[in-house]
């Protein structure tokens, strides 16, 4: 009985580790796919999972949007923003 709003998520986890970069993978309910790539050897998959549900919140929201159109891209300059901080905040610019 959490009062917060979840959402229904799979993290896929790590995908693909090379020497230079790491390969994370995210399912959403709705069958949307992201990936993360990363030169990060060292980030933490505690971390990985809460950049993904930030930005899984944001998307949905720009979805959520009564102009977007769906299948289209997503043009919100509010998304963008809002993407920029969240990457912003993980050091990953």
């Amino acid at each position: 009985n959490n009062p917060k709003t979840t959402l229904n998520e799979a993290f896929l986890g790590l995908l693909y580790p090379t020497l230079n970069y790491k390969v994370y993978g995210y399912l959403t309910n709705t069958k949307v796919k992201f990936i993360l790539v990363t030169t990060d050897l060292d980030v933490r998959d505690t971390d990985v999972r809460n950049f993904f549900r930030k930005f899984h919140a944001a998307y949905v929201d720009a979805v959520s949007n009564p102009f977007h159109v769906p299948g289209k891209k997503i043009t919100s300059r509010t998304f963008a923003q809002t993407v920029s901080n969240i990457v912003g905040s993980y050091g990953l610019n």
